[in-house]
């Protein structure tokens, strides 16, 4: 049975660069938790290790997110070796997907697969997500799409799901959930946010009435102008740090 690693704080073997990094992620999985998009102990946000080529981090199997820190987090190569003694297991589905585009896609710095309810409606319905909504639209021909295949454990599957993708970088697992990507922690969450609410929408709408398409002259606009709503301190940067001082507020436990 799992439990909460006793050992807190930075250990001195470990780079400046890396704490941050397990701090930010600690944060994220807890944010996730707040928002109700965990699934017990199950999926996963994984990250890169800065300066250090091939290592990422991943949340130990066996916790809640509530329970994640930023030191039991696990540091593992993509090849699945740990790197930092921990003594935690990694859930071998979460490795397989997330080590397969840590490996391929340079820019794919951070990682997050998701089972919400409206995530896994969506992609289990034969038009994915449908261009009827605000946030919706930002997605229009940016989303890749994979055929379920079962639980994602064989190695093989990695090659169709970057196959799949193709040079995008948020992607419909059918039947599943959905995954995204991204050159940094909170452009990932921002994304995980617009896509999530982009999905409730869908849902909704479909529960009220019947859809109304946004005409693609219109996405087309609305895609341009994004940018000029945005602080210039990168994207999903203030919103991820206003999620984090709520969550201290909360439980600063994460930072440990």
């Amino acid at each position: 049975m799992a439990t909460v690693a006793k050992t807190k704080g930075k250990r001195p073997d470990m780079s400046p660069a890396e704490w941050a990094a397990r701090q930010q992620l600690a944060a994220c999985y807890r944010i996730f938790d707040h928002l109700g998009w965990s699934e017990l102990i199950y999926n996963h946000i994984t990250l890169r290790v800065p300066d250090e080529e091939n290592a990422f981090l991943i949340n130990p199997f066996g916790l809640l997110y509530g329970e994640v820190t930023a030191s039991n987090l696990v540091k593992i190569d993509i090849d699945g070796h740990v790197l930092d003694g921990s003594p935690y297991p990694v859930n071998r589905a979460g490795f397989t997907q997330h080590s397969v585009f840590h490996r391929h896609l340079p820019d794919a710095h951070c990682i997050i697969h998701t089972h919400t309810t409206a995530g896994m409606a969506v992609s289990a319905t034969r038009e994915g997500l449908t261009p009827t909504n605000f946030y919706a639209a930002a997605f229009i021909g940016r989303i890749a799409y994979h055929d379920f295949e079962g639980v994602t454990i064989r190695p093989e599957e990695g090659e169709r799901l970057v196959a799949n993708l193709g040079d995008r970088r948020i992607m419909m697992l059918r039947n599943h959930g959905t995954l995204v990507m991204a050159k940094s922690l909170p452009q990932a969450f921002l994304t995980q946010w617009l896509l999530q609410r982009a999905c409730e929408i869908q849902v909704a709408t479909g529960a009220a009435g019947t859809p109304v398409d946004i005409p693609p002259e219109v996405i087309a606009v609305h895609q341009r102008d994004l940018s000029g709503v945005q602080l210039p301190t990168g994207p999903g940067v203030p919103d991820f740090e206003a999620l984090v001082r709520k969550i201290d507020r909360i439980d600063p436990g994460w930072r440990d």
